[in-house]
């Protein structure tokens, strides 16, 4: 019966309405996260921009985006890259706390050891390869 009464032409206004309300939702969401992440905006200028956004939506989103829409991609590299670093400290920490030092240190302390004359090249040969396989 729903069939019947939709034509081709108003499902396809219906989807075109559906995705720009779906577009509305991320760019307002967009806009709110950086407004939050933002560091040169202090409070009362972060809730001015939120209520203003808040009372006059498209307008709202608008007027940032020109105003400011330059600053959120800054602020969206900014963020990323305090992602990766926080990442790859995380990353050096982990590795690096396998429980004492890595292969490559160890590898340096027994080529010392056989400089100094502690270990001959036999014990060496059986430690490096004891340590690498």
């Amino acid at each position: 019966m729903l069939a019947a009464e939709w034509g081709v032409g108003q499902v396809l206004w219906a989807f075109l309405w559906f995705f720009l309300f779906f577009i509305w939702i991320w760019l307002l969401i967009s806009v709110l996260a950086d407004i939050f992440r933002s560091h040169d905006l202090r409070g009362w200028a972060k809730a001015l921009w939120v209520v203003f956004i808040l009372v006059v939506p498209y307008l709202g989103v608008l007027v940032y985006l020109i105003a400011r829409g330059n600053k959120m991609g800054q602020h969206a590299i900014e963020d990323a890259k305090a992602r990766d670093e926080a990442f790859r400290a995380y990353a050096r920490e982990v590795v690096g706390s396998g429980g004492g030092p890595g292969v490559a240190e160890e590898l340096a302390r027994l080529a010392d050891l056989q400089d100094r004359g502690v270990i001959d090249a036999e014990e060496f040969a059986r430690l490096k390869a004891k340590l690498i396989g």
